[in-house]
């Protein structure tokens, strides 16, 4: 049996020279650390950069984080979606200055937006405590090198199912250099759809690699992909655009501007029936086609009649378009169609 510490000598030594200048690395700061994790949530390193420089010049601190106007925030997260993060991040943040910087893990799954992935990455990368992380890089990891078939009903049941053995495997002495190096083999070397094995620091303990099919981890049983159509309006006249208001209540994009779906519209506008703008995104499991049309209004007693008394439609001036917040979708197409 391969013992932990051959494991974790092997996988530090790597990670001390192929390890990515991520701007949260290179200028390490609690703060930083929080910033980053709550960025990297359910989105690439890649998307995230930009966003981290800006967002550390804006708000360098809990502090200014803490005293910012919300619209401000979130038109800062504008195109990174999942806004609740931002919100969850600022009140955070207010937590903080008002209470004080937790010193341990149950302290800070107790703050917004912090759940024991989040809690395991800050404590262990910023305060040095020992507790393993475990996200989809890592499960990948850890199935391959134990070629674990079992099937995990969804990738939390495979989250928790790995936890302990990422426990286990942990450095003790060194848990957020272990943590950051495990999650950068899965993001670089162990990739999901073609490993490079060959210059894997695990190639000799891996025992999917011996086995020649490490694409074939992890066993995750994947949710159907469920197809949805959607049918926009696109009105614009002197009073400016028409865009719909999504509601507070709503777990994703909450308070952001979307062109308005076209059954909002029906009593007073029709369609043209050759769309403007067919375009095709994936949220989740979700693959969504949303068709742009033209509008016509047909009554504008009617459209009165509804702007008064649906407050999640609105005129908006074009001079304002680019303070309004939108869902990232939209705003690009809004600007195609506007150029």
């Amino acid at each position: 049996m391969t013992k932990p510490e051959s494991l974790q000598i092997a996988l530090l030594e790597w990670y001390a020279h192929a390890q990515r200048k991520l701007p949260w690395r290179v200028t390490p700061s609690l703060y930083g650390t929080v910033v980053s994790e709550f960025m990297l949530q359910q989105t690439q390193v890649s998307t995230v950069l930009p966003y981290f420089e800006r967002w550390m010049t804006t708000f360098p601190s809990f502090d200014s984080l803490a005293q910012a106007d919300e619209a401000a925030v979130l038109k800062l997260w504008e195109g990174l979606g999942y806004y609740s993060r931002a919100r969850n991040l600022q009140r955070l943040a207010r937590r903080v200055v008002n209470e004080g910087i937790p010193d341990n893990y149950d302290n800070w799954l107790a703050l917004p937006g912090v759940g024991p992935y989040t809690a395991a990455a800050i404590t262990s990368i910023a305060q040095n405590l020992p507790h393993a992380v475990v996200d989809g890089n890592v499960v990948r990891v850890l199935t391959r090198l134990k070629a674990m078939d079992t099937e995990f009903s969804s990738n939390a049941a495979a989250v928790a199912a790995i936890s302990p053995l990422a426990n286990d495997l942990l450095a003790k002495d060194r848990p957020g250099d272990f943590n950051q190096a495990l999650m950068e083999l899965g993001a670089t070397i162990c990739t999901k759809g073609q490993p490079s094995c060959v210059i894997c620091p695990w190639r000799s303990y891996c025992k999917a690699a011996k086995r020649g099919d490490p694409a074939n981890f992890p066993k995750i049983h994947r949710r159907p992909t469920v197809s949805r159509s959607l049918q926009r309006i696109w009105l614009l006249t002197e009073a400016g655009l028409l865009l719909q208001r999504i509601p507070d209540s709503s777990k994703r994009l909450a308070g952001h501007y979307e062109l308005p779906q076209a059954d909002a519209c029906q009593s007073f506008a029709v369609l043209e029936p050759i769309p403007l703008l067919t375009k095709k995104r994936g949220i989740a499991n979700e693959s969504i086609t949303e068709a742009i049309h033209s509008g016509k209004i047909r009554s504008s007693k009617a459209m009165r009649e509804v702007l008064t008394s649906d407050s999640h439609l609105k005129w908006i001036p074009l001079q304002q378009i680019d303070r309004t917040q939108l869902s990232g979708p939209h705003r690009r197409w809004i600007k195609q169609l506007l150029t």
